[in-house]
């Protein structure tokens, strides 16, 4: 086992240190206004990085994918070569391991941008945790809604 989620040879890895992402995204209305919200830990454990963004009217299910986007991007421009992101939603999860086929015409061009992305690490893994497994990228994500539909959070 390479360490990488999909069936394509890894490149060599120059370290066995992995960062670790959790992901959330989330709409008020299916589609409504989104955002998404992910906080990014370095090997030691160490917050280096809280990502979020308003979308405007879009589903549940591409904020999602727009948090897992955000990391991987994050990874590539960050020299984090291995990537573990943990995220509340099963069905982004499975789809990113194969076990669900991706059905919706606007998911499909999100998920091949991921795994692209993905196979340019050194190492990715994709974890499901549960909602509460995902506190800081939740509020995080709301925080990007709020400011997007001009509210204030305090």
């Amino acid at each position: 086992m390479t360490g990488n989620l999909f069936d394509d040879p890894a490149p060599t890895p120059s370290t066995n240190q992995w960062f670790t992402a959790h992901c959330d995204g989330g709409s008020r209305g299916n589609p409504g206004p989104s955002g998404y919200g992910a906080v990014v830990e370095n090997p030691e454990g160490e917050v280096v990085a809280r990502l979020s963004r308003f979308l405007g009217l879009k589903t549940n299910n591409y904020a999602e994918y727009s948090g897992l986007l955000a990391v991987l991007e994050w990874a590539l421009a960050n020299g984090a070569g291995r990537m573990r992101v943990i995220s509340d939603s099963e069905l982004m999860v499975k789809q990113m391991k194969g076990q669900y086929k991706v059905k919706s015409p606007g998911l499909l061009p999100l998920w091949q941008e991921a795994r692209r992305l993905a196979r340019q690490l050194e190492g990715f893994e994709m974890r499901h945790t549960l909602r509460g497994g995902n506190k800081e990228a939740d509020r995080l994500a709301n925080e990007a809604m709020d400011k997007g539909m001009g509210r204030n959070r305090e």
